[in-house]
């Protein structure tokens, strides 16, 4: 469309509502306006700012998605250096149109963007910015180009915008890729291009995330009409994931992967001859016709990365990792052992950020449930009216909206393996008594249904809250409580590791590989608190390693804001046992010479390490 003035803009949009509009009447930007008009009831004269997020709203709304921006950030890197020099910037965005991921293109260029707002926390749902590519792409689930004059605000017109929905391992949307651009010097035909580009990079990144959600399964690639698609499955050849593509290639549903049907039922080919990192066979449908050529990959814990053969795998290798050299964790890890595959509640208690659901996963790979599934759930970012159907599912038409097929629930899906429940202190009275009916019988009723169903499963749940507390204030149910104390577990601050150095040191080498620290930098990372924990460790590295020049990361390079006040007196007790647990370690648990080196006599040692709650490894 050729640009217009405001006025001219804001008439045209109002015409397509009495259907007189010289567009398309039925195309997407003509059905979209209506909807702004008619449903989201949107003036397109409307003036000002897209609805922006805090930095602590943002950190909130992008907790779930962490994971999901890890293996795609560097798709969207590439993505963002293939179109930077053309006025680009790349987003990520939630379900909700947040943006919570961007890539600004060259200075000149992101002004523009910095001056309208169009950036990591901004919201571009279609219900309040009306027809833009970021919203309409979302609400329709369709990759869109929303071109210039297109956008349903008239202040919007000097930008185009294409982006690709992204969908995750399960088929379901996760959110969106956008590029925008306010060149005016580049036609519809350009965008149409760039659209193309972002499409193909999404579809890598949604296999990154396939790959990296499955990467203990099998993973056969599938050859279709409308682009191939990922299969995962066990050594039993079972089917445990399926992409959205190959879903709708095959007809896979929820319930049949669920259901652990056998992959022959779908494809057959040479399961034997694919042992290679990622062999090319012939698939053959279930009634033998030939249905092309196919990639099959193996498990990643099956690839030969490690030659060595003759040293044993200790599954509990992972969770020694996470202890390092920590003396209460170490000693938390030899009781994990001693109970080894009892089934045993396990709670996790630590500050946000500390890893918890990191620590959770290593019990389940440690365990005789490895081999199946790990649930998790945060209590704490599920809206209340949500968790009742997400925790215990659903049968089909139990209520308005419920998916015709009905839900298993979390704790179904986790039968045979492991639930986490994280964030458990913020679960509501009324689900804790549904939660504790299953821990005593074993059985989960869901919504509407005429039955319960059995289960089998191994709970582990984590919290920063005082659930003691809790329990006696009335704000958690005391029984609920020591159902889930069977063992608990304290993962202690980043600022309180006796090993908080080589935690720093190993982050740094996941996080800036190609990067080496100046002292100024290390002397700042190894004297700051972490209120963020292991999480704000990881950020800040991150980012440093991305904006490092020359491959060093200097003081400057660190996003490390003040953290004293109130806090400060607390990192003095901190650093004091951070301290005390090093001299400890240092002189193997020994006491006297302990007291000897921090020069302080025996008794006020003994007085300190119970005063700080300090745990021995012996």
């Amino acid at each position: 469309m050729a640009s217009l003035s405001a006025s001219n803009h804001v008439a045209r949009v109002l015409s397509v509502a009495n259907h007189v509009a010289d567009v398309d009447a039925s195309s997407r930007i003509a059905n979209s306006w209506r909807r702004c008009l008619v449903s989201h009831k949107l003036d397109p004269a409307r003036q000002g700012p897209p609805q922006t997020l805090t930095e602590a709203e943002i950190r909130h709304v992008a907790e779930p998605m962490e994971e999901t921006i890890r293996l795609a950030t560097p798709e969207l890197d590439d993505l963002a250096r293939v179109l930077r020099d053309a006025g680009y910037c790349v987003n990520l965005a939630d379900v909700n149109a947040t943006m919570l991921f961007s890539r600004l293109p060259a200075e000149a260029d992101a002004k523009m963007f910095l001056d309208w707002k169009i950036y990591t926390g901004s919201n571009f749902a279609e219900t309040f910015e009306g027809t833009n590519g970021l919203g309409t792409a979302l609400a329709e689930e369709k990759p869109i180009l929303v071109h210039r004059d297109e956008h349903f605000r008239a202040q919007w017109h000097m930008f185009s915008c294409a982006v690709a929905p992204l969908f995750d391992q399960a088929g379901r949307l996760a959110g969106a890729v956008n590029i925008t651009s306010c060149r005016e010097d580049l036609e519809r035909a350009a965008h149409q291009l760039a659209l193309a580009v972002t499409m193909e990079a999404t579809r890598r990144m949604e296999g990154a995330i396939f790959r990296g959600h499955f990467r203990n399964a099998w993973i056969a690639t599938v050859p279709g009409d409308g682009g191939s698609g990922l299969l995962a499955y066990d050594d039993d050849r079972r089917i445990v994931g399926a992409c959205r593509s190959a879903r709708a290639l095959l007809g896979l549903t929820d319930g049949l992967i669920a259901s652990g049907i056998d992959l022959s039922r779908y494809i057959r080919f040479d399961h034997h001859a694919a042992r290679g990192a990622d062999e090319v066979v012939e698939l053959r449908r279930a009634d033998g016709s030939v249905l092309g050529q196919g990639h099959v990959a193996p498990p990643l814990r099956a690839r030969p990365s490690t030659p060595r053969r003759d040293v044993p795998v200790d599954r509990f290798d992972s969770l020694h990792r996470l202890a390092g050299r920590d003396p209460g964790l170490i000693k938390s890890v030899k009781r994990l052992r001693s109970i080894g595959d009892h089934n045993l509640p396990v709670l996790l208690y630590g500050e946000t950020g500390v890893g918890k659901d990191v620590f959770a996963r290593a019990i389940h790979a440690a365990s005789n449930r490895a081999r199946n599934h790990y649930v998790a759930l945060n209590c704490a970012a599920m809206p209340e009216s949500l968790i009742d159907a997400e925790l215990f599912g659903y049968e089909a038409g139990a209520f308005t909206g419920a998916r015709r097929d009905g839900s298993k629930g979390l704790i179904v899906q986790a039968d045979g393996g492991t639930l986490f429940l994280d964030e458990i202190g913020d679960m509501p009275i009324a689900l804790q008594t549904r939660l504790l009916r299953v821990l005593e019988n074993r059985e989960v009723w869901p919504l509407g249904a005429l039955k319960p169903v059995p289960v089998d499963i191994r709970l582990i749940s984590a919290t920063h809250r005082d659930l003691g507390r809790m329990a006696e204030e009335g704000a958690f149910r005391a029984d609920l409580y020591f159902r889930l104390r069977g063992m608990e577990v304290r993962l202690p601050a980043l600022r309180e590791r006796a090993d908080r150095d080589d935690i720093i040191r190993q982050i740094a080498r996941e996080e800036a590989p190609d990067c080496r620290l100046s002292d100024e930098a290390w002397a700042l990372l190894s004297a700051y608190p972490y209120p963020g924990n292991m999480r704000q460790l990881r950020h800040v590295l991150r980012l440093a390693g991305c904006t490092a020049e020359d491959g060093v990361i200097m003081d400057a390079d660190l996003d490390l804001p003040p953290f004293g006040g109130r806090a400060a007196e607390p990192d003095l007790a901190a650093a004091e046992r951070a301290t005390i647990i090093e001299a400890l370690h240092k002189h193997g648990g020994r006491v006297t010479e302990a007291a000897r080196t921090l020069k302080l006599s025996r008794a006020t040692l003994y007085r300190k390490i119970k005063q700080l709650k300090i745990e021995t490894a012996q």
